[in-house]
């Protein structure tokens, strides 16, 4: 990798720091090119992105970025994973790490705050944005329906009234 090209990964690196609200930081010696694509697979589902970077050059990316807290966490084989979603990396990340012992959770940062294994592991418990929107729409929606159907009732029964009052002038006429 020349210069060029170092520089580029690290424009690269920067704009992706710059745009996200949340990365997880992992150790991942030993996964398999299979388990590791299955890994980016479930965060690409989720909105998330995960990726192998030199410790040397994400750590120069992330001076003057909200992460530039966690750049001693950086050592080592790492990797990381990041997402607009303060929780969709985590969540993956830490799903992950459950099943596959290769990848480990060693950190991360949910803006300019940073995060210790068990604070990543408890931001993972959490609803996605998407599950609490629905929740949100749920919640929003029941009562409308039950306004209409509230607001139905007494206008049903009106013409129920009106019939039998028709019905029974008809047959006293």
């Amino acid at each position: 990798m020349d210069r060029s090209e170092k520089e580029q990964l690290v424009a690269s690196l920067k704009d992706a720091f710059n745009e996200t609200n949340m990365v997880v930081v992992t150790h991942y010696s030993g996964l398999t090119v299979a388990e590791m694509g299955d890994l980016r697979d479930r965060m690409r589902e989720a909105g998330a992105k995960f990726k192998v970077t030199k410790n040397r050059l994400t750590r120069l990316a992330l001076e003057g970025t909200q992460f530039q807290g966690i750049s001693d966490l950086f050592t080592g084989p790492t990797a990381m994973a990041y997402s607009e979603d303060p929780v969709a990396a985590a969540k993956v990340a830490v799903e992950f790490s459950k099943k596959n012992e290769k990848l480990i959770v060693i950190g991360g940062a949910l803006g300019e705050q940073a995060l210790g294994v068990d604070d990543v592991k408890a931001l993972a418990t959490l609803p996605s944005l998407d599950e609490l929107r629905a929740k949100i729409v749920g919640m929003i929606s029941t009562p409308a329906t039950r306004i209409a159907g509230v607001m139905q009732a007494p206008a049903g029964q009106v013409a129920r009234v009106i019939s039998a009052y028709s019905q029974s002038q008809d047959e006293a006429a």
